[in-house]
């Protein structure tokens, strides 16, 4: 499978992250997997890195509750709970978009071959080939965009003043509903 760079004027770059990111839509996405998966109903998920464990607990069954419905899940999957969110949606059968706050991976991990082959996953940068390690404006970035493309989103935790609590201020602007969970 090859990287494929979709850029803003494609017919294939969705049209939503004009629309809620204006002129501070990435030029260019660079994707591995199925770009078709960006046209399903698509669910963001996030998780501040701290966590208490009972909404560890309720996320992860909110995880299972995705996998065995097929709903497809968008995220950066970088926190430790979002981490394990990802193994269990990797049990399914549901498609899954991965967002590193990087470029591309220059190898995919072994537990994702099997979903990018079976058409079930897309991995998506939004970052150049020189973004390769993961920081917190990136991170920042990687989330903005997930939510730019999320029809919904659901917030495993928010730490009070942390970055995850700003982004819901963007979803709301955007009028994306969100689950916030445990703040």
């Amino acid at each position: 499978m090859s990287t494929v760079v979709v850029f803003s004027a494609d017919i294939r770059y969705p049209a939503r992250l004009r629309e809620r990111l204006g002129v501070a839509a990435p030029a260019q996405l660079n994707t591995l997997g199925n770009l078709n998966l960006l046209k399903l109903p698509k669910t963001g998920l996030y998780c501040s890195a701290r966590c208490p464990a009972n909404a560890i607990l309720r996320t992860y069954d909110q995880a299972a509750h995705w996998r065995d419905t097929g709903r497809c899940v968008i995220s950066g999957f970088h926190s430790p709970v979002e981490q394990e969110c990802l193994r269990i949606l990797l049990r399914g059968t549901q498609p899954i978009i991965l967002c590193p706050a990087r470029n591309l991976p220059t190898r995919v991990q072994c537990q994702l071959q099997s979903p990018l082959a079976e058409g079930r996953l897309l991995i998506l940068s939004s970052f150049s080939n020189t973004e390769k390690r993961v920081t917190s404006e990136l991170a920042n970035r990687r989330n903005i965009l997930v939510a730019a493309l999320a029809d919904d989103a659901f917030f495993g935790h928010i730490t009070a003043g942390g970055q995850t609590e700003r982004l819901t201020e963007s979803l709301y602007s955007w009028k994306v509903p969100f689950n916030a969970g445990d703040v």
